[in-house]
């Protein structure tokens, strides 16, 4: 009964805080809607706790009935194991905390009804699709997701950048979600059942076998893997499927915290382990996983050194650790793949929410080039985001502590380096390097937002609040481009028209869950990675909810010290990379970008993905559009449809109306006419 109270409260709320607004209000709605998730929250960490000892078994929940046709049977049931377990943690935390701090980032807002509603309804989603006992329940969940992520996205729907980036996420998630669907018919016809625990169970047999497809023989298991994983690629924003994710924080950033950083994104990374016992029965799916996982993990790394939008910085941060979560998945270390995306939803929703309150502090200005200084004005603010920063960069010392990413992250490159192979091989150079980059691009962000002389004056934002303090207009801002337009010598002239400006911390809403992931950022690795990650113990925690390899883990723990040193001696390279250009020297990197200028480009312009993609696929799309528009719609159809119809109509009513004279002789001689052509067709009959 509590599981079932878990899933389906957040449902009632966002139905209750939706429909009831008017009669709730603001507050009632936000009571609603809050209080129902941290209900839920309490409930999935008893549930949790129930598994840390491995004595936890898979429980099946029934619902209602739902399908029946034919061979297809499908019951609406919740399963509960481990591995949902782990999920439903990760989800209601997040989502609670989430909940809690739009009440302070919100509060200025005229639909927070809508918004926390919509909230609810995309937990209720995802909730679903983890405790999904089939394929097409998961379905379910998976598009309930992609429908509150097109909402939530798009809230702010007056402005044209926030719809474009709702219809782009949607658009390019359902490419994913095709492949998805085509990989729920093809296993449904290869096992003739959606039920996940007993394809799992049958998945061993079918290795060696093959099906028809497109013309060709292909291995089964590859095939129904591929397939299921390019929908992981696109919930999960994987190479080639990734452009809607930076896009997306035109939504607000408890969105992005909520959404983008811990849940919806790695929905993709929980179907793969869950039906892990599948893929591992495909070495092609495996290396095909692991390979796409390492170039997301450094496509994301490189293109997160050039952004300047902070939001963005931290967006790509999560694209590229994804990364890592797959091509941990690819080597086979699937709990290594959930332990960091466990600890990822904590210090990933830290630095998101993070971020909203020194965008707060700054009257909406995201630019990190118009930060700096603000350690000392934001100190509560400033100590979450180092903590999230040394928990994403993987700080820590081997056997006395560690904060989160240091475990998680520093497992999945060990195990890349101890799976061996091609493959591997590539994935454990890609991991250490992008291990590089991460510290690089986060302390480059701390750098640039709370250390240094003030450059405030660049902001129009901050120049807007002065003007609406003050009454009068502020002075002329600087340009927003090249790295240092921060320190343009124009903002010595800006200075006098902001320095009445002061940032200030954020209310204690905002701050409570900055405190709560703080302490997940930095003890969650610590606590949990014996359960996770222990050779004997992670196979009693996981007890069969994933494919758990006890040699791989035992590998792992003998592999050579330099590869476990290798992540915090690239950690400690990217953070004196940073300190030396944005510290000691901040010359440097408008020197570098001179010097290096196409490779800047190339990196600031995200590879040029969305300008390629645009060329290929939109740029035909409206051509075929508006051919079919002009030439098919109103010059065929409707000329010939109900144009012409009605065009007929009025040359008819026309010529009626010339008949329509009022003299008698006009009506005889119409009617005489109307005779003879009627004796005129009797005799030819």
């Amino acid at each position: 009964m509590l599981i079932k109270l878990m899933v389906f409260l957040p449902l009632l709320t966002a139905l209750v805080g939706g429909l009831g607004r008017d009669v709730l209000g603001n507050f009632g709605t936000k009571i609603v809607t809050t209080a129902g998730l941290f209900i839920s929250c309490i409930i999935a960490w008893i549930t949790f706790a129930t598994y840390l000892n491995g004595t936890g078994v898979a429980q099946i929940i029934p619902v209602l009935d739902w399908i029946r046709s034919g061979n297809l049977s499908v019951d609406w049931s919740l399963r509960v194991d481990t591995l949902t377990a782990v999920m439903l943690v990760v989800i209601t935390t997040v989502s609670a905390l989430v909940h809690l701090y739009s009440w302070g980032y919100m509060s200025e807002d005229d639909s927070q009804p809508r918004f926390f509603a919509y909230l609810s309804l995309f937990t209720f989603a995802m909730l679903m699709l983890v405790t999904a006992d089939n394929l097409v329940q998961m379905f379910f969940g998976w598009e309930g997701v992609g429908l509150a992520s097109y909402l939530l996205i798009g809230f702010w729907y007056q402005k044209p950048t926030a719809n474009a980036a709702a219809i782009k996420a949607f658009v390019v998630n359902r490419v994913g979600d095709f492949g998805f669907s085509l990989g729920i018919f093809g296993t449904f016809l290869v096992f003739g059942t959606v039920s996940i625990p007993a394809i799992l169970a049958a998945a061993p047999g079918m290795a060696g076998t093959t099906i028809g497809f497109l013309g060709y023989r292909i291995d089964t298991m590859t095939l129904l893997c591929l397939l299921l994983f390019v929908g992981a690629m696109g919930k999960s924003a994987q190479l080639g499927l990734h452009t809607w994710l930076p896009d997306a924080m035109e939504g607000p950033t408890p969105v992005s915290a909520l959404i983008h950083a811990a849940t919806m994104v790695t929905a993709g990374v929980f179907m793969v382990c869950s039906l892990s016992p599948m893929f591992v029965v495909s070495p092609t799916a495996m290396t095909v996983v692991t390979l796409v996982g390492a170039a997301t993990a450094f496509f994301a790394a490189t293109v997160g050194t050039t952004q300047t939008d902070i939001k963005r910085v931290i967006a790509y941060s999560t694209c590229s650790q994804l990364g890592y979560m797959f091509f941990a998945a690819g080597v086979g270390a699937f709990n290594a793949a959930m332990f960091h995306l466990f600890t990822h939803a904590f210090f990933k929703a830290l630095l998101f929410l993070g971020a909203g309150s020194v965008i707060h502090a700054m009257h909406h200005e995201q630019d990190m080039r118009f930060y700096g200084g603000l350690r000392k004005k934001i100190p509560y603010t400033f100590y979450a985001m180092l903590a999230g920063t040394l928990a994403i960069t993987g700080l820590g010392f081997e056997e006395v502590f560690g904060f989160a990413g240091f475990y998680s992250k520093d497992a999945i490159i060990e195990a890349a380096y101890a799976h061996g192979g091609e493959a591997g091989g590539i994935a454990f150079a890609v991991g250490v390097f992008a291990a590089l980059l991460t510290s690089f691009y986060s302390w480059r962000l701390m750098f640039l937002t709370f250390w240094g002389k003030p450059r405030w004056a660049g902001s129009e934002h901050i120049q807007h609040a002065v003007h609406d303090a003050n009454g009068h207009d502020a002075h002329a801002h600087d340009d927003h481009s090249g790295e240092g337009a921060g320190s343009d010598p124009h903002a010595v002239r800006i200075v006098e028209g902001t320095a009445g400006y002061h940032p200030h911390e954020s209310p204690m809403t905002m701050m409570l869950p900055l405190v709560v992931l703080s302490l997940g950022a930095i003890f969650a690795g610590y606590l949990f990675h014996n359960q996770f990650l222990g050779a004997e113990r992670g196979a009693e925690f996981w007890n069969n909810s994933l494919a758990f390899s006890v040699h791989l883990t035992e590998a792992m723990e003998s592999v050579p010290l330099l590869v476990k040193l290798s992540a915090s001696i690239a950690m400690i390279a990217g953070f004196g990379v940073a300190y030396w250009a944005y510290i000691a020297d901040t010359s440097i990197p408008a020197k570098i970008t001179a010097t290096f200028d196409p490779l800047y480009r190339f990196l600031l312009n995200k590879w040029y993905f969305d300008e390629l993609y645009h060329l290929l696929f939109v740029v035909p799309a409206f051509a075929i559009g508006r051919f079919f528009w002009h030439r098919g719609d109103e010059k065929t159809i409707d000329r010939f449809g109900p144009n012409g119809a009605a065009a007929v109509v009025v040359s008819g009513g026309k010529l009626a109306a010339k008949l329509q004279s009022g003299y008698l002789y006009t009506y005889a001689l119409v009617m005489l006419l109307g005779l003879a052509a009627a004796a005129t067709w009797a005799m030819t009959r």
